[in-house]
C-alpha cells in the first residue's frame, strides 16, 4: 500500500479528527473513506456526463424529443404503479 502526505489546516484537521471520532472511526479510515466516496462520485458524474452528451447528440443528429407534457404524463402514470408505454419521440413541433 502507497503512503500520501497530505497538508491541511488545523481547522480542518481538527474537525476531521472530531468527526471521525462521531463516525466511530480512526482518522485515517475516515479520510480513506472520504477519498473513496467522492472518486465513486467523480466517476458516476463522469457517467452521468457521458450519457448526456451521448443523447444530447442523438436528438441534436435527429432533431427528435419527447415532450414535457408527454414525459410527464408517463412519469406520474409511474408513480402510481401503472405501466404506460414509454412516450415516443418526435421531431420538434410534430
Amino acid at each position: 500500500m502507497a503512503t500520501t502526505t497530505i497538508r491541511i489546516e488545523e481547522t480542518l484537521k481538527a474537525r476531521v479528527a472530531a468527526a471521525a471520532e462521531r463516525a466511530g472511526k480512526t482518522v485515517h479510515a475516515f479520510m480513506l473513506d472520504a477519498i473513496a466516496q467522492t472518486v465513486e462520485q467523480a466517476e458516476l458524474d463522469g457517467a452521468f456526463h457521458r450519457v448526456a452528451d451521448e443523447r444530447w447528440a442523438r436528438v441534436r443528429t435527429t432533431g427528435k424529443t419527447v415532450s414535457w407534457d408527454a414525459a410527464k404524463d408517463w412519469l406520474e402514470a409511474r408513480s402510481r404503479g401503472e405501466s404506460p408505454h414509454r412516450p415516443v419521440a418526435r421531431k420538434r413541433g410534430r
